[in-house]
């Protein structure tokens, strides 16, 4: 049942009805297959279905639950998936959201580390990538002005994107320290020229004022779940802790401290808990230890897997899964080679998803408690625009990587591509993919298809 609601605009808008669990469970797995092009296009993908097309979530509260889940180490695009689930359908619902949000992409990566370590290149798998490549990067470049429109309200806003994409683009600054510092310019700024950093400064009729379908159950009193207990952290605590880590403390009771198994488990689990920035910030501490301290990978091999990783559904640090697979099909112990891989794989997954969970069904209540905190609202404020100049380095990286063969890295941490290294096939795909998402319209799925197929093609062609 839908209903006239007033919005902040000043116009009625029909909300419409809460969804069943089984909308919710058909639009969890859509998202879950279609979730290409990293954190950035994962979270324009959701913005898209949940806020612009559905409407089960207003824009304030998608904005403030992305906030939140950008202070989490992991991947925040599955992090907010599993807060948006719980939010419509209490635990069950944040389960359901964060598994299917990463199993597809997990079984095609299973799928295809076992193509790796078979059979090393595959020219047709490889043919195919090299054309969705184009696409993800189309749909992250949408994705930064999709957010971009809805998150940088006013000049200050857009200052403090640009301060942040100069910083952790050009001067390498860690991303923690660019949310904190965001976070405490918009709580100061905010004690300044109040509202500011938590107004909104969309005119008439723009969609960051319209509420959802969760927006109206809250004000009708059905959302009980999302208000905290004096029970609700020891509680969350004592059931998630021993989900996460009992796993790990069995394998290293029954296999040893030496063990690859032990490794994996111990080894990820410490990831799971600094991994801030999602995978690209920790892409080269895992790299030195998988190939420097383990002895897992050769080198070059981590970024095959990251390569694997982006043309694939789901969070891109399911390249961690690539190399659990790796690590424990090289080291079997007394198991056949691909049995040993894909438990490998499975650990590894374990140990870096749960963990998700944990922080989402522990904070999510509290976060929620302080929606109408001026303060916060102003600094979580200044961190979206923050996060979107995150997004633009993100872009930016991706469209390095696909367009040239070769990108060196200059000063801290900036990357320059070699501009003789151009790969003009990828350059000719990537411009067709932003003309028919950008100009076009043309949906996501046809156009990785497209992609997909024209890849095949040109590389055919070319040699």
């Amino acid at each position: 049942m839908s209903a006239l609601v007033p919005q902040d605009a000043g116009v009625n808008v029909e909300v419409p009805a809460a969804p069943t669990f089984a909308e919710a469970l058909r639009l969890w797995a859509k998202i879950g297959l279609l979730s290409f092009g990293g954190p950035a296009g994962q979270i324009a993908l959701m913005h898209k279905e949940l806020v612009e097309e559905r409407r089960w979530i207003g824009e304030q509260r998608f904005l403030h639950a992305l906030n939140y889940c950008m202070l989490l180490p992991g991947p925040e695009a599955q992090q907010l998936a599993i807060y948006i689930g719980w939010l419509l359908h209490r635990t069950i619902g944040g389960l359901v959201a964060g598994v299917l949000f990463v199993a597809p992409g997990a079984l095609v990566m299973l799928a295809l580390s076992v193509l790796y370590a078979l059979y090393g290149d595959v020219p047709l798998v490889e043919a195919l990538f090299f054309g969705v490549k184009a696409a993800v990067l189309a749909i992250v470049v949408e994705a930064v002005f999709r957010i971009g429109r809805r998150a940088l309200k006013n000049p200050v806003m857009v200052s403090i994107a640009v301060a942040a994409f100069i910083a952790i683009y050009a001067l390498n600054v860690p991303f923690p320290l660019i949310v904190l510092l965001a976070g405490l310019t918009g709580w100061l700024g905010d004690r300044l020229v109040p509202g500011l950093f938590s107004g909104s400064a969309h005119g008439k009729g723009d969609t960051a004022d319209i509420k959802g379908a969760v927006d109206l159950m809250f004000e009708r009193g059905e959302l009980a779940h999302v208000t905290p207990t004096k029970w609700h952290a020891p509680r969350t605590v004592a059931i998630w802790l021993p989900i996460w880590l009992g796993p790990v403390l069995a394998i290293w009771w029954f296999t040893g401290s030496a063990s690859v198994w032990t490794e994996i488990g111990r080894f990820f689990s410490l990831m799971a808990v600094v991994t801030f920035g999602g995978a690209y910030a920790v892409l080269a501490y895992v790299a030195q230890a998988a190939v420097q301290s383990f002895g897992w990978l050769a080198p070059g091999e981590m970024v095959d897997g990251l390569g694997l990783a982006e043309t694939t559904p789901g969070p891109l640090i399911l390249v961690l899964q690539f190399v659990g697979f790796i690590a424990a099909f090289r080291h079997p112990g007394g198991l056949d080679p691909l049995l040993a891989g894909s438990l490998g794989a499975l650990l590894t997954l374990w140990v870096t998803f749960t963990p998700c969970f944990f922080w989402i069904f522990l904070g999510a209540p509290y976060i929620e408690a302080l929606r109408g905190n001026k303060a916060l609202s102003a600094a979580l404020g200044a961190i979206t625009a923050a996060v979107v100049g995150v997004i633009m380095n993100l872009a930016l990286w991706f469209a390095l990587h696909v367009v040239f063969r070769e990108v060196h890295t200059v000063g801290p941490g900036m990357n320059v591509p070699g501009l003789s290294s151009i790969d003009w096939r990828a350059a000719l795909l990537s411009l067709a993919a932003m003309i028919a998402i950008l100009k076009l319209r043309i949906g996501m799925l046809p156009t990785l298809a497209g992609s997909a197929l024209a890849g095949v093609l040109l590389l055919a062609v070319s040699g």
